[in-house]
């Protein structure tokens, strides 16, 4: 299809503290430190922090939509971890990196196992994850 082992899918963005709290609020996280400045400030952050279903969601969307272009694409596990709170407007590093392509007769297509993880500007991990998802083959 295409994968192969070293593959890499990046991205970069930045979340104001307006989109921090407009995906909080629609979700309904309704965890102060992620919609109330005033809560927020007070504690040890000092201000708004990103979800973690906002930071994961954002970071779990990047492999099917990549791998989209092979076929149509399942999620069929994934597991992160929170390292370090996301601050509003710091520029943040997302990358999957392909570390084994297997294909699959019973599942009809490939699956795709990733390891990433979520950086800062200064390098700090904010996450890591790692998945596997299938990408069928072309009907």
């Amino acid at each position: 299809m295409g994968t192969a082992v070293g593959e890499t899918i990046e991205k970069t963005i930045i979340l104001s503290e307006d989109d921090i709290i407009d995906f909080a609020i629609r979700i309904q996280d309704l965890n102060p430190l992620h919609h109330d400045p005033d809560y927020a400030a007070e504690t040890r952050f000092g201000g708004i922090i990103a979800s973690g279903p906002h930071i994961s969601a954002i970071f779990l969307a990047m492999g099917p939509t990549h791998f989209s272009q092979y076929g149509p694409v399942l999620g069929l596990n994934f597991n992160v971890a929170f390292r370090a709170a996301v601050f509003p407007d710091r520029t943040l590093h997302m990358q999957w990196k392909v570390t084994d392509v297997e294909d699959s007769d019973s599942m009809g297509g490939e699956v795709v196992t990733l390891s990433g993880t979520v950086k800062d500007e200064s390098g700090t991990i904010l996450l890591t994850g790692e998945g596997q998802l299938l990408i069928k083959d072309a009907v």
